[in-house]
């Protein structure tokens, strides 16, 4: 009789054949009735819905959105196709977030299809799916597919969103709008229909983003045909907008910055200006350094105490003598963030003394990530590709509804960020949104808290702000600040957060 292993090991094989191409979607038949019961005994898979499955891993907390938000669009796509065939498409408003690169995972789904029933269908974590009846599928070159899911094209979705999708989603149909490379497309849907109205907004929207000459082209063209079309500005007069003719990330993170800028300034306190007496201020960066490991790596899940980072300081750590430190994942975090604290401290200096912060940054960015995990690829405990550089492989972050962009994007975004910071006066908006857009970038396969919060201090020293300490006490309301940022598209709870963080800092340092 095959043993317990063997049996769940013959389970494994036929996942493993499932998983094939990255799959983590799979219909419950495709598996034996034992083979899906072990399997979701042991945690390797996890129901959806009645007749589907989905991907996980053992040990895994139930409550732990992780494996459903990895799964989420590939469900979308495989659940529709096997129910509606291929007469179904997303909204034109999911379109267009899509295209633009917004990577939340969506609260509702819409689906348009000939078969629906306006029907919702409950999903985990209170997502849905609502199938509402079309009458007839649009034209085929209205549609694009990615990734299995069917898409309205950014021209066919912009003349049917509605005007509050622009100041509802201004970022993203900023990203929309640039990435139209003229008219044709738009005014081929817009003179067929008769849309005069949309023309109007469609006008206003390319010349807010100063593109007058398709403006131009879509007025002159409809009035041509005849149309009475009157040009309205569908954004909101407040937003900040420019042209973007770029990729969609590229427009997205460059939009974002602009929109994000100002409640920063107001929300941030004045900045002292860099320090006259950079020997002290070095040396209270000194003096931080363990209450800034202890809180930092706390944040980040490890069981770091006081203790052991003075042991990592004062160079007691000895993972040639003693097992207990070469095996702990705690204290090779500890020993990789002092070697990191100790470059970051080098660039700290050299922006107090004068030097472009951005391009010190730019330099030394890459050895702070490297320092970070060294003591851990040396122990064995993590592969030593993971200091390659920036991640191959998609990231889903725990609890969280934002999606960081796809891999391929990220080669894009890491220079658009320092482009941003290299463009931005303000020491105040270099601090608060590199460390968020840092972290809504996440280039790295893990670290990118720590280097996000690194990087938040060099900005800080560029305005002579004190090093400054997120404590781990704080942790709920600083992923919630974040998370606001990155879903809501509110900076302000997370500027705020950052603000009075440093007013801490400041008075700390003045009774140092």
């Amino acid at each position: 009789m095959a043993e317990p292993a063997d049996r769940l090991a013959l389970s494994l094989e036929r996942l493993e054949k499932l998983q094939s191409g990255g799959r983590r979607v799979f219909r419950s038949k495709e598996l034996t009735r034992i083979h899906r019961e072990r399997l979701l005994q042991n945690g390797f898979v996890r129901r959806v819905i009645h007749g589907w499955l989905i991907s996980s891993s053992p040990g895994v907390d139930p409550g732990d959105t992780t494996p459903w938000h990895a799964s989420f669009w590939e469900f979308c796509a495989r659940y529709c196709a096997e129910r509606f065939s291929d007469q179904w498409h997303l909204s034109p408003e999911q379109s267009l977030l899509l295209h633009a690169e917004n990577t939340v995972i969506p609260r509702q789904v819409v689906i348009y299809t000939p078969r629906g029933t306006n029907n919702t269908l409950q999903l985990p974590f209170e997502t849905s799916l609502y199938d509402l009846k079309e009458g007839q599928l649009p034209p085929r070159n209205d549609v694009t597919e990615r990734d299995g899911l069917v898409l309205y094209t950014p021209e066919a979705a912009l003349t049917r969103v509605s005007e509050s999708f622009f100041t509802r989603y201004p970022v993203e149909a900023q990203v929309a709008l640039a990435g139209v490379p003229e008219a044709t497309d738009m005014l081929r849907r817009l003179l067929n229909g008769g849309h005069s109205t949309i023309a109007g907004r469609l006008a206003g929207a390319m010349r807010r983003i100063e593109r007058p000459e398709v403006a131009d082209v879509i007025l002159g063209s409809m009035r041509a045909a005849g149309y009475d079309v009157r040009e309205t500005d569908p954004f909101t007069p407040s937003e900040v907008l420019g042209t973007r003719k770029t990729t969609p990330i590229v427009s997205r993170l460059q939009a974002m910055w602009e929109t994000f800028r100002e409640p920063v300034i107001d929300l941030f306190p004045s900045p002292p200006g860099l320090p006259s007496d950079q020997e002290s201020y070095l040396q209270y960066v000194d003096e931080i350094y363990k209450s800034d490991a202890y809180h930092s790596l706390s944040i980040e899940g490890y069981r770091v105490t006081p203790v052991l980072v003075e042991r990592v300081r004062s160079g007691q750590w000895d993972p040639d003598g003693h097992a207990t430190d070469k095996q702990s994942s705690d204290a090779l975090a500890a020993r990789g963030y002092w070697q990191a604290f100790q470059l970051v401290r080098d660039a700290v200096s050299r922006i107090v003394a004068g030097e472009d912060a951005v391009d010190v940054v730019i330099t030394s960015h890459r050895d702070w990530y490297l320092e970070l995990f060294q003591p851990c690829v040396a122990a064995g405990l993590v592969q030593a590709s993971v200091l390659a550089g920036y991640r191959n492989d998609a990231v889903f972050l725990r609890g969280s509804r934002h999606v960081p962009p796809r891999p391929s994007s990220v080669r894009d975004a890491v220079p658009t960020l320092f482009n941003l910071l290299k463009d931005e006066p303000e020491p105040s908006v270099r601090a608060v949104l590199g460390h968020w857009m840092f972290g809504y970038i996440h280039p790295y396969p893990d670290g990118n808290g720590r280097m996000a919060r690194f990087l938040m201090n060099a900005m800080l020293a560029t305005g002579g702000y004190p090093w400054t300490v997120v404590r781990v006490d704080d942790r709920d309301a600083y992923m919630a600040a974040l998370e606001e940022a990155s879903i809501g598209a509110d900076i302000r709870p997370f500027a705020a957060f950052i603000a009075t963080c440093v007013a801490d800092s400041e008075q700390l340092k003045d009774r140092h």
